[in-house]
């Protein structure tokens, strides 16, 4: 593995995570963070981060395998190496990132945006998103906790270069 220069000022955005070893040549096992499962094998170079910084590693084959995804990494050669990549995040920097359809965001740009509703009152900030099958929701932290639907009735507008969403609901929710 190369070692990424140190001058990046931005961190990556985390895809995923390996979880386990696949077979006796080197492949992994990683849990996918992408909607759809395999989304993470569409970059052809993937950042692996374990405590000492982050490390590009080229990706030399991968596929969806049951419920999960496996992955042959450059330099990974044999179960040994493969285990010791076990537990490292896998990222890709903004740059590497397919740009969002209009009026589509990537969750990583609303996570810490002020959340205002119609009447002006703070709901919070974005604190993260949840996939709940039906619609993604919006957790919303200040006083408390709020649990906001991200459905177009809901969520009116996105303005990242405000920092704010504007939604249709009751401060009381």
């Amino acid at each position: 593995m190369q070692a990424v220069m140190s001058d990046q000022n931005t961190q990556p955005v985390v895809l995923g995570r390996i979880n386990g070893v696949f077979g006796v040549s080197g492949w992994v096992k990683v849990f996918d963070y992408s909607r759809d499962r395999g989304g993470i094998l569409d970059y052809p170079r993937w950042l692996l981060g374990q405590g000492d910084g982050w490390k590009e590693v080229k990706l030399l084959a991968g596929q969806r395998h049951g419920k999960g995804v496996i992955a042959h990494l450059q330099n990974c050669d044999d179960r040994d190496q493969a285990m010791a990549l076990i537990g490292a995040d896998i990222g890709v920097w903004l740059a590497w990132l397919t740009p969002a359809g209009e009026g589509e965001y990537y969750w990583y740009q609303l996570e810490g945006l002020a959340v205002v509703n119609l009447e002006g009152d703070s709901l919070g900030q974005v604190d993260h998103l949840l996939e709940t099958g039906a619609n993604d929701v919006l957790v919303a932290r200040s006083d408390r906790e709020r649990l906001i639907p991200y459905v177009p009735e809901t969520v009116l507008k996105v303005d990242l270069e405000k920092g704010q969403i504007l939604v249709d609901w009751n401060k009381d929710f």
